[in-house]
């Protein structure tokens, strides 16, 4: 499994980069970095692909939205369907809150955050779902899912057909932690089900995603949501962040008879992510239904197909990278974390702005910037409404996992991949793969040398096409295209072939 370099943060204390041999430096917006101590993101600003919604859970209607439906990373926000499936096991009597979970030494070597548990060693269900709840630790995570399934790829799997009995279809779970995989992706649509459903079908467990510490073997763990006591009405739910997919957070705020959930991903850093949802959840609120409720709990049906398409973004080779959370960062009982400035920016209005038609208008610091990120195209198969198949790439080829020296598609010249490619991303159909081939070599320069070709894979029963760009002998030139690619809109990732 790939694993992408992030960066991790926490309030008032120094950032940890956690660097293997020949890994770039994770980057955050230049005055976070400055603020936590970190580094500024090399040539240029930090911009992951934006999405955003809010849902009023009483009357159904989508009060905000802009990408909802566009293919993201859920980074650490994946451990809220973990720890959903934990509370299924806890409601059917597998496990009580003072049940024991073991930790493998696969589970203890995952990369942070983490708790730092020993192989070998046991914690809690309660502690488990604290760990998660508050420090995001990865190493718990793995454990719950090895656990209950016996595997952490076989958990991954039973949480991808929870995610599409709920009626979450764009979503497809490699792990149990958000530590990035190519294949663990999500929408802000789905994940406000998600939001609303653990809810719904556990409130006697939602009150974990409202605990600010909890005491650890003699240390105290602090929330990383920031929301929690500083933004009237929010009550959880989990942040999350890498490298490739922003700063996430997953919120759902009360006040009075009115309720909302809200989903920001993609944010520059983790006070520009907190403030876009400070002014989310207080433009919102007010105008949220407060009647009866109309709308059904969620409740799950029966699995429907699999997932429509899996995107790739920003993935590396392990022996490339680390990787690591925003969640990363212990507040013990001697540190004060101060309070939280997440004051209603001024409304701007960038140039060029598109929205989506009948979307309401972003409020203060979520119309700053949603501007630009609103328009830059993730792999554009990536959106719900791109159903027309366009024109295939000439010399596009296709080829399967493992495939012969030459790749070759009917109709098309042979490619033989160089030691590094760029990975633009992959379609559940091949002419989406091609059609984004398409698109990027005609907005980027810098390929106009390289060859683009597709790769057939299958993972978990699931037929993708890798779309790729052939013609780097070199990493450095590959991540330099690859460079000009996202200014450009484009996600990618230089690898080797």
């Amino acid at each position: 499994m790939r694993r992408v370099q992030g960066r991790t943060t926490g309030s008032r204390a120094a950032a940890v980069v956690l660097l293997t041999a020949g890994v770039l430096t994770a980057a955050v917006a230049p005055a976070e970095a400055r603020k936590r101590g970190g580094h500024k993101p090399a040539g240029g600003g930090y911009n992951p692909p934006f999405a955003a919604m809010v849902y009023d859970v009483k009357s159904g209607r989508t009060l905000h939205a802009v990408n909802e439906d566009a293919l993201r990373h859920p980074a650490s926000i994946t451990k809220v369907m973990t720890l959903y499936m934990l509370f299924e096991q806890l409601e059917k009597g597998r496990y009580d809150l003072d049940s024991e979970l073991s930790i493998s030494a696969n589970a203890a070597k995952q990369p942070p955050s983490k708790l730092g548990v020993r192989p070998g060693s046991t914690v809690t269900v309660e502690e488990a779902i604290k760990a998660l709840v508050t420090k995001s630790a990865n190493d718990v995570a793995c454990a719950i899912g090895e656990n209950i399934a016996g595997s952490e790829p076989r958990f991954a799997e039973m949480m991808t057909r929870k995610a599409r009995s709920l009626g979450m279809s764009r979503t497809n779970y490699a792990n149990a932690s958000g530590l990035p995989d190519p294949d663990q992706i999500t929408t802000a649509r789905d994940l406000t089900i998600l939001a609303r459903a653990i809810q719904d079908r556990f409130p006697r467990y939602y009150r974990y995603f409202q605990t600010r510490s909890f005491a650890f073997r003699g240390r105290t763990i602090g929330n990383h949501n920031r929301l929690l006591g500083t933004v009237e009405g929010v009550d959880g739910i989990k942040t999350g962040y890498t490298r490739d997919s922003g700063f996430n957070l997953m919120t759902a705020a009360r006040l009075g008879d009115r309720q909302i959930v809200a989903i920001v991903l993609g944010g520059k850093s983790g006070a520009s992510r907190d403030r876009i949802m400070a002014d989310l959840v207080r433009s919102s609120l007010p105008r949220a239904y407060a009647g009866a409720r109309q709308t059904a709990p969620v409740t799950e049906v029966a699995e429907r197909g699999r997932p429509a398409v899996i995107a790739e973004a920003g993935s590396r080779t392990r022996t490339e990278v680390a990787s690591a959370e925003e969640d990363d960062v212990e507040v013990t009982s001697s540190t004060s974390t101060g309070p939280l400035d997440i004051r209603p920016a001024a409304a701007t209005t960038t140039p060029g702005m598109v929205r989506r038609p009948g979307a309401q208008a972003l409020p203060g610091a979520a119309q700053a910037y949603a501007g630009s990120a609103a328009q830059a195209p993730f792999p554009s198969a990536g959106g719900a409404k791109s159903t027309a198949r366009l024109p295939a790439v000439e010399g596009v080829a296709s080829r399967t996992e493992a495939p012969p020296k030459d790749a070759r598609a009917e109709g098309a010249r042979p490619v033989t991949p160089t030691p590094w490619v760029i990975q633009l991303g992959a379609m559940d159909d091949e002419d989406k793969a091609r059609s984004i081939l398409s698109d990027a070599r005609s907005r980027t320069g810098a390929l106009a040398k390289a060859a683009p070709y597709t790769v057939r894979v299958t993972h978990g029963g699931t037929t993708l096409f890798r779309a790729r760009f052939s013609g780097f002998t070199e990493q450095g030139a590959a991540q330099d295209a690859c460079a000009a690619l996202k200014k450009n809109g484009f996600t990618c990732f230089a690898t080797r072939s």
